[in-house]
This record gives structure tokens, sequence and C-alpha cells, in this order.
């Protein structure tokens, strides 16, 4: 009988490169759709314990979907935590090697596996959508800032006006989205109830951070980035910082961290309690979103709305310093 093995995926746009761990064996597709048809021919070929690929910014989708529909149930890799690990065993990098470190590090290290939901799929995309037109936005307003030739601003002015129609397009295409979807609805409404949660911040809950109320308050920390790390060694006590983790979901809730600083009252007293101690604005800022997050982490284990009276009073851990 073959022994059983973890295949690490290393995907680029043009490529799928494959390894086998503990053999180290390796293959290259085409990342094209008879290139997949070829991947799921060469996995049924073996027997494989399960599957592997890094997080590249939406690129391993196509090759997470095809491989999940198959039956392969792929993990989703930090690829920060992939090339750590990776530093450890050889400092030696190319496609080939990454991929035999993807399936060493998925055979070593546990983690759950990529559960499809195409709704949230599709919300994923639009909340994408919409927050890839608000930096477009931006940049085109700072740039109108600074222009004198009036044709220019004219011309920039339509630009604005342009995003702006398509920012409001996707924005109710977004809400027909969830109203369509029962579970997605009740989940967005629970997050909603938060004061400083508001429409978009809800559907990017429920798009980007689907475990939400099935880990712990420090994990799901972890996954956005919000969690502080030790930096100690014997008797020296390092600054704690954050690092990693989900970084357009960070972005989204740390303008809703500002809104709740001025407006829940729980998390204003919290934040001003914070700066009285002299901490600063931006520590007391990635603190309401780590309470934020521990909150709504319970109400959504909970299935219950937000309730400003429940307040859990604990010690104050040392707060992270912003990177």
């Amino acid at each position: 009988m073959p022994q059983p093995v973890w295949v690490g995926i290393d995907v680029s746009g043009k490529w799928l490169d494959i390894a086998t761990y503990p053999q180290q064996q390796t293959i290259r597709f085409a990342y094209t759709e008879a290139g997949m048809m070829d991947l799921l021919a060469w996995l049924a070929a073996r027997t494989v314990s399960g599957v592997a690929m890094e997080a590249t910014g939406g690129i391993e989708r196509a090759a997470a979907h095809v491989v999940g529909d198959a039956g392969y149930k792929p993990r989703i890799l930090n690829p920060k935590r992939v090339r750590d690990f990776a530093k450890g065993v050889s400092l030696a990098k190319n496609d080939r090697i990454d991929a035999c470190r993807i399936a060493q590090f998925a055979a070593t290290v546990p983690g759950e596996p990529l559960e499809r939901n195409k709704a949230r799929e599709r919300l994923d995309e639009m909340v994408t959508a919409r927050q890839f037109l608000r930096h477009q936005l931006d940049a085109a307003r700072n740039h109108a800032r600074r222009l004198l030739v009036p044709t220019v601003r004219t011309h920039m002015a339509a630009h604005i006006k342009a995003i702006r129609v398509r920012m409001a397009a996707v924005e109710r295409a977004i809400a027909v989205a969830i109203a369509a979807d029962a579970e997605i609805h009740e989940d967005c409404e629970r997050y909603r109830t938060v004061p400083g949660i508001g429409a978009i911040n809800g559907a990017g809950l429920v798009a980007w951070l689907p475990e939400l109320g099935r880990l712990s308050a420090a994990k799901i920390a972890a996954l956005v980035g919000v969690a502080p790390f030790d930096d100690d060694s014997g008797d020296r006590n390092g600054q704690r910082h954050i690092a990693g983790g989900r970084k357009a979901l960070r972005n989204l809730l740390y303008m809703a961290a500002v809104v709740a600083s001025r407006h829940n009252p729980v998390l204003k007293a919290f934040y001003n309690r914070l700066i009285g101690k002299g901490k600063l604005k931006k520590v007391a800022l990635i603190a309401v979103m780590h309470k934020m997050l521990t909150r709504l982490n319970a109400m959504q284990r909970t299935r219950q709305p937000w309730n400003g009276d429940h307040v859990c009073v604990r010690a104050e851990q040392a707060l992270p310093e912003p990177v």
C-alpha cells in the first residue's frame, strides 16, 4: 500500500509547483484549467493525507477551490509562518523548495482545512472590490489636492465622481447579497449591534473572518494580527508587538475602532482610561480593536447581540506597540 503523503502547492500566476512530504517528490503544472485537471489526476494516483498552499493575495483561490471541490480539503497557510519554519530547515529558496516546505509545514503543524461557502466567497469578492475602490478614491483625492491646472482638476473631479458611483453600485450589491442569505444576514445584523460597526465592517467580518465564534479569543486576535507577541530574553523585557494577520480586515477594523473610541460607551471609556495612563493613541486604538474582537467572538459564539452592560473586567495586559 502506498505511503500517505502531504502535498504542498506553491502557487504563482502561471504555475503550480507541487511537492510531497516525506518523499519530497516534485512536479509542476500550468496554472490553467487543463493544468488543474492534470493536478487532480496526479493527486488521485496517490494516498493523500492533506493538501496545503500559502495565502497569496487571492491568487491561490482558484486552485484551492478546485482541490477542495475534489474532496481534498486544502489548508490555506500563513506565508510568514511557513517562511519562518522554512528558515529553520534551510535558507535555500525557489518554487520547488517552497512547495517542499509547505508540505513539511502542513505535516508538522496542525491546522484547520478550508471550508467552502460560496455565498461568503461572493461576498468576499464584493467587499474586496469595495476596498479596492476605496483605496482608489483616497489616492485620487490626495492627488487632486495638489493639482493647479484647471482642466486637470476637472478631469480628476470626474474621475473621483466615477469612483464614487462604482463604490455605491458595489455597496448596493453587497446589501443584496447579505439580504439573500439568511445566515449571513443574521451574522451581519448581530455584528452591527456593536456601536462602531457599520454595514461594510459587518460584511467584512462575515467575508474575511468566518472563524469568529469558533476559535478562542487569542486565536482570533492572532488571525487578525492584533495579538501582542512577547519579546523577552533573560532579564530583558522587550516591547510587545503585533505582526502578521489579515491586513485588509485589520485596516477595516481600525476605522471601526476609531468610531468606537468616540461613540461606543464601553470602548470609549476603555480608550480614555488607556490614554489617561499615558498610552499612545495608536496603541490604545489597537487595544480597542483587540477588545472589540473579543466581544464579537463571544457574541458570535453565544449568538447574542451586543450588550454594553455585560462587561468582563480583567487585569490589563501589557499593550502591543504598533509596527
